[in-house]
């Protein structure tokens, strides 16, 4: 069979990991999951069940190993290790649960009806997958609030934080992120380039295709006439994105459509943009019950105007207009009076070490992140007390 690598062949590096280890006799199973490896985009490491406890390097280094029913009687004694899926054809998961507790692996599989969750477990151990990114959702509660240029700032300050970063221009009415950050002459793909994407898409390429600007990867429009996301195309490249981990922003527009619904359903926190005066809160009130249907943690942050910036005060504190929205507030965000000049020399939003936006967003990421990393460790102890050591077939 064609597309096979033996156990001889030499195992992945830290940055290439390599394809996963196939451990089985049986040649049926086995072309059915080269097949899915295919469909993963990678070749796999293949060993009968005798060779792969002999030969412990490919079973220990390996990203994944998964384990035919025929052999895993054999592997029961082998070394420990995270990553082993035991897979059977058309079998009863139910029997295989003790050997799989035997074995140490995290799931059983019967195929072929565990065939689009084994490719992406794949696809996932191939590319080095970890923790997904923490994933911000900018809205602004009214028009005019300045959802855009705080997006491009959370990016820019993610990214100056060392953080993996993409920005997601989910608003191809708002001009585009790429014109903010002043690269739209940058080559690398822009959203009508991924209209047509269903499934999977793999997270290295995507990110490796976008303009690189400002140590961070821009997903924007290009300048033609597409005003319109798939949902599909959406919750494809979102889930993507948030598999390469870091931070991923995402500019929101303001009207709610399927497409909005797909990001909505992947975002962590949404921050919604409200300038500190009542006929923005009117707004905003009404845009912020349409996205708490899809997403439950939406936060305000309170926008300062020029006035503010001059000594003026505002109509409504923060706290009063987070009380009448009925919603936490993220922050207050002062005005930032030398941004135009900024921009127009190239300079991007939250770049002014001493400006507001570049303050608001070093406190959100000191903040936010550790909320995310102490509620998925609460996640992660909680499905220990609840499942079985030798995983569940949900």
């Amino acid at each position: 069979m064609a597309g096979r690598m033996t156990s001889d062949q030499p195992p992945g590096t830290a940055e290439d990991p390599g394809g996963p280890l196939i451990v089985t006799e049986d040649d049926t199973l086995l072309d059915d999951l080269l097949r899915l490896c295919a469909a993963a985009g990678t070749t796999p490491e293949v060993a009968r069940g005798g060779a792969a406890r002999s030969r412990g390097r490919g079973w220990a280094s390996a990203p994944l190993v998964i384990v035919g029913d025929d052999c895993a009687p054999r592997l029961c004694g082998a070394a420990r290790r995270d990553g082993v899926v035991l897979v059977a054809r058309g079998a009863d998961e139910r029997p295989l649960w003790q050997l799989a507790v035997a074995l140490g692996a995290e799931r059983v599989l019967a195929l072929p009806g565990g065939e689009s969750w084994l490719v992406d477990r794949i696809a996932d151990a191939v590319e080095g997958a970890g923790p997904a990114a923490v994933t911000v959702g900018v809205v602004g509660g009214s028009g005019g609030a300045g959802a855009s240029t705080l997006a491009c700032a959370l990016a820019v300050t993610a990214a100056r934080g060392h953080r993996r970063t993409i920005l997601i221009d989910a608003d191809p009415l708002g001009g585009g992120l790429d014109v903010l950050l002043g690269g739209e002459k940058e080559e690398g793909l822009r959203w009508p380039a991924f209209a047509e994407s269903r499934g999977r898409v793999a997270g290295c390429a995507l990110e490796e295709s976008l303009p690189r600007l400002h140590s961070l990867r821009v997903l924007s429009w290009d300048r033609g006439d597409a005003v319109v996301i798939p949902p599909q195309a959406m919750r494809a490249v979102v889930a993507a994105a948030r598999r390469r981990g870091g931070a991923v922003v995402i500019d929101l527009p303001r009207r709610l459509d399927d497409a909005v619904a797909e990001a909505l359903a992947q975002i962590d926190v949404g921050l919604l943009v409200v300038p500190a005066d009542l006929r923005a809160i009117a707004a905003a009130r009404r845009l912020a019950a349409g996205v708490r249907t899809v997403l439950p943690d939406v936060r305000v942050v309170v926008r300062d105007g020029p006035e503010t910036d001059a000594g003026g005060t505002p109509e409504l504190s923060p706290e009063e207009i987070a009380r009448l929205l009925g919603l936490p507030l993220a922050g207050e965000l002062g005005w930032e009076a030398g941004l135009p000049a900024d921009l127009r020399r190239g300079v991007p939003p939250g770049a002014n070490a001493r400006g507001p936006l570049r303050h608001f967003g070093g406190a959100f990421w000191e903040r936010v992140v550790p909320q995310r990393e102490r509620a998925v460790e609460e996640v992660r102890r909680s499905a220990g007390r609840g499942v079985g050591a030798g995983g569940g077939s949900s």
